[in-house]
């Protein structure tokens, strides 16, 4: 009788794991016993992200509200990411970090041998994220500023078969050094790429071919040279981030005898600028721990595996000497001061958001110590009744942080190699 009995309860709960296995595998990070619904909590996991460098000196000033990044993220509301995938930036692996690695109380669907997930709302049958992996280019295949902003509340009412005007559209983009980021592109159509498809709308219309001149003649340009590569003036691959953070409309789109070219140069670096600054998060490809601390942070969602930084790269591979690294930084001269600009503006928001994060954890510390023996429970973030209380304790905090820590590089000194994503990640998945 007790062998059976013993026999019994064997099954039971080796059924019982089994199931649970089963669940945690069919639906991956459904299952979190310290956050519920998937979302991000500070004490789920330690502490994986670079420590803050007092070593760090600010060039611009940023105000506090273009350093704090949390948003109240509705993913059963109305609010929609929207991700603006610039060329060889890493776009391809951190594209689909957002439909496969984001931990959510109901998983992107991604089946083998399709392009697109399907990313719904826990609660109806529509799209939290607008990306490349999820509703696949549904405003032109590397869609910039000026065209997804003009088109994505349109394709997203016709896909859902309703006319919206409350979403909330969180724009995010990630961002490359200039001259690696060129380099790969050079690789990438030498292999044969034009992304001639592109549609590149700007005031309800194509660029007509005088405006937009081709650089090669035939298919493709596969196996040019870099020098032939330079040598184009119309190639996009010059400022290209630039181009494609700014608002086009305010240069008259592709026509060049608009506005004169200095002007030209300075309005849409400035409009690349406050786009980029207005966004809701943008990451840097040679920092990637702290890109996914700083997502993580502003929509708090966490993702399930921890970003990693691969430094073997084909651009890394090409033997350039001094000259040739000058031609490229003048031919990306408007990317060359974005990047130095967006480099010190993340870099600020992560010292910032690692500041407020202690700060957070030493209030709750103190409050747990000042209520032991009481059996009252303290919430890491306090609630809106306590908020005057805290910031009095932050306030007296702020200053002496502020001198003892600043934002450290991940890869210090000069420029390091990044990886081509396009080509060595997209393996790994």
């Amino acid at each position: 009788m007790v062998e059976r009995s013993s026999k019994f309860l064997l099954i039971v709960v080796g059924s019982v794991c089994f199931m649970l296995i089963l669940y945690q595998y069919v639906a991956p990070g459904v299952i979190n016993f310290g956050s519920p619904h998937g979302y991000f909590t500070e004490e789920d996991e330690g502490d994986i992200f670079p420590t803050p460098d007092p070593h760090y000196v600010k060039k611009y000033y940023f105000p506090v509200r273009d350093l704090e990044r949390t948003i109240d993220f509705q993913i059963k509301g109305e609010d929609v990411i929207v991700f603006l995938h610039i060329q060889k930036t890493g776009g391809t692996t951190f594209g689909r970090h957002l439909v496969q690695n984001v931990r959510l109380e109901v998983p992107c669907d991604c089946r083998p041998g399709q392009k697109k997930c399907t990313c719904y709302r826990p609660n109806r049958k529509e799209t939290w994220l607008f990306s490349r992996f999820s509703t696949g280019w549904s405003c032109g295949l590397h869609a910039d500023w000026t065209e997804l902003t003009n088109c994505v509340p349109g394709v997203l009412n016709k896909k859902e078969n309703k006319q919206k005007n409350l979403r909330k559209f969180y724009y995010i983009t990630l961002l490359r050094d200039p001259v690696s980021r060129y380099l790969s592109e050079w690789r990438h159509v030498q292999r044969g790429a034009t992304w001639k498809t592109s549609l590149h709308m700007c005031d309800g219309r194509t660029p007509t071919p005088e405006e937009l001149p081709s650089c090669y003649e035939g298919s493709d340009w596969s196996g040019c040279t870099l020098q032939q590569f330079m040598d184009c003036p119309y190639n996009l691959a010059n400022n290209r981030q630039v181009r494609m953070l700014a608002d086009l409309n305010l240069v008259g789109c592709y026509n060049m005898s608009t506005v004169p070219e200095k002007k030209r140069a300075q309005l849409l670096l400035e409009s690349a600028k406050k786009n980029l600054r207005d966004m809701a998060f943008f990451g840097l490809t040679e920092y990637q721990r702290k890109t996914q601390f700083l997502f993580e942070r502003t929509f708090r969602l966490r993702f399930i595996r921890p970003f990693m930084q691969y430094n073997s790269t084909r651009a890394a591979g090409v033997d350039l000497d001094n000259g040739t690294i000058q031609r490229i930084e003048e031919l990306n001269e408007l990317d060359m001061e974005l990047y130095d600009y967006a480099r010190d503006l993340f870099q600020q928001r992560y010292q910032y958001t690692r500041q407020q994060e202690r700060r957070l954890q030493r209030i709750k510390s103190h409050m747990q110590q000042s209520h032991q023996g009481l059996g009252l429970g303290v919430s890491l973030w306090p609630s809106h009744a306590r908020q005057s209380s805290v910031s009095t304790l932050e306030d007296g905090e702020l200053e002496r942080e502020e001198r003892a820590e600043g934002g450290r590089n991940e890869e210090a000194g000069s420029r390091l190699p990044t990886e081509d994503y396009m080509n060595q990640i997209i393996n790994r998945w």
